[in-house]
């Protein structure tokens, strides 16, 4: 099946062919916006309501921008000076007939050309729903679709080109190619349910079962990116924690260079939770400087701490940060007690002055976690701080090509996953004898799970759990 066999069921949904209208510009001020306008009414519309400054043989034609003014048809007043640009399908973004008014960038304007366009017959269009009909309409797959939002989100380099290997189908193009595999497998099982008398030759067996096996170790490699996926396309959350003034907030300023907290030398200067988001060699790092762990002076300060362990307890990696010029005390254990069950960087700070923290001592109690040596007033050592975060997380080369694909969606994580439970019980059952009707049940099973994440046979309501997720206008 391929991706322009979309189900009756869908078809039906998408029968009545409305023309659909948003801004697909944020709100705001900028130089420029744009209303989009796709459906069957979207060039007579724009012939409502465009007036060009020179009407010529090349007014609206496809794909040319045009010069003038939207003028409102009943009071005759001109409402802004556009370019306006028809796009006839099927060549468009949702292979329908496409109008783009480019206006300048006020959003009173951009209301005003909107309410125009939706009197004259649009109505307003869903969140994702430009999407969702480039969908429909067979011009991409469900992942790509899916792409288009982690695009917009993506934060850093490495998440841009995670999206952008799914927008381009390098993700579709390997399900097509495991599904061809699969139906190859699946047509000469039948073919001997139907006509018993006819024995499954051993080396068609023999090869199905290699080809099986080979199959669900290529499942298992796109699996196993998930959690590295994952993280450079949702970044993670970082609490920063520590007694106080063992130097958070500086390090937060030397991260972020810039004087986002505030520091003094006075404990308990920070009584609230900073957030900052950080880049950290492709990572989308959420941190967040947390008031110090000690005995509360006030309601205030006490807040603060409250606060600050439930940061914690939501954080996907803690820096633990020690003071480098004081003994370990027993803050320090009861912070290193609470944070055991987390995923932890360890800190030494202050390495510009006299070591009286001892080593073995932090050790003992932190055998697992690496341990980095700073200098937060200095700027020291931040590098090396970097490349342990980075390596607390991603354990091996990550590199968005076509040849190494990287999952980083959970439904296709998930859909993956049962594709190949489905194969490893095929596969057992070609090695053990079991009958050929269990077997082809198991790959069609197989199939499915592909077919699902792909948006072959995904139902109605995932579909709107995926679109609602866009902006208006996308």
């Amino acid at each position: 099946m391929n991706r322009n066999s979309l189900s009756h069921s869908r078809r039906t949904l998408f029968q009545e062919k409305e023309t659909i209208a948003a801004i697909s510009t944020p709100f705001g001020e900028s130089g420029i916006g744009i209303v989009r306008i796709s459906g069957p009414l979207a060039q007579p519309i724009a012939q409502k309501l465009f007036k060009p400054k020179k009407k010529d043989h090349s007014y609206l034609i496809s794909h040319h921008f045009n010069y003038g003014e939207i003028v409102d048809p009943q009071r005759g007043t001109p409402i802004d000076e556009v370019l306006i640009v028809l796009m006839k399908s099927p060549k468009t973004y949702t292979r329908e007939d496409i109008v783009e008014i480019h206006c300048h960038g006020g959003y009173f304007i951009l209301q005003k050309v909107l309410e125009l366009v939706l009197k004259q017959g649009a109505r307003m269009a869903q969140p994702g729903e430009f999407t969702k009909r480039a969908f429909l309409n067979g011009r991409i797959d469900l992942t790509q679709a899916e792409a288009v939002i982690d695009l917009i989100k993506a934060k850093t380099t490495a998440s841009l080109e995670i999206a952008n290997q799914q927008l381009r189908g390098f993700f579709y193009k390997e399900m097509l190619s495991l599904k061809a595999g699969l139906i190859e497998h699946l047509a000469l099982i039948e073919a001997h349910i139907d006509f018993p008398e006819e024995e499954v030759e051993p080396i068609a067996l023999r090869e199905m079962t290699q080809d099986l096996a080979g199959m669900i170790q290529k499942i298992e490699e796109w699996v196993t990116s998930y959690e590295e996926g994952r993280v450079f396309r949702e970044g993670i959350q970082c609490a920063i924690i520590g007694k106080t003034n063992v130097g958070k907030s500086s390090l937060l300023n030397i991260l972020l260079k810039e004087e986002r907290a505030i520091v003094t030398p006075i404990p308990g200067t920070t009584r609230d939770v900073i957030e900052e988001v950080l880049n950290i060699e492709g990572i989308p790092v959420r941190l967040m400087d947390t008031a110090g762990f000690r005995k509360a002076m006030d309601s205030i300060e006490e807040e603060g701490m409250k606060r600050a362990r439930k940061r914690v307890a939501d954080a996907d990696l803690v820096l633990l940060m020690l003071d480098g010029n004081r003994e370990l005390d027993g803050d320090d254990i009861e912070i290193i007690k609470e944070t055991k069950e987390k995923k932890r960087v360890v800190i030494i700070n202050k390495n510009d002055l006299t070591l009286r923290i001892s080593l073995e001592d932090v050790k003992k109690h932190l055998q697992e976690d690496p341990i980095v040596s700073i200098s937060a007033l200095k700027n020291k050592g931040i590098e090396d701080l970097k490349k342990a975060i980075y390596h607390s997380l991603i354990h091996r080369e990550i590199r968005a090509t076509p040849e190494h694909l990287i999952v980083a969606n959970i439904r296709h994580k998930n859909a993956l996953a049962q594709a190949k439970d489905n194969l490893l019980s095929a596969l057992k059952g070609l090695e053990e004898g079991t009958s050929l009707e269990f077997i082809a049940f198991e790959i069609r099973s197989a199939l499915e799970a592909l077919g699902e994440m792909v948006g072959e046979t995904t139902t109605e309501e995932v579909l709107n759990r995926i679109f609602e997720q866009f902006c208006i206008g996308k």
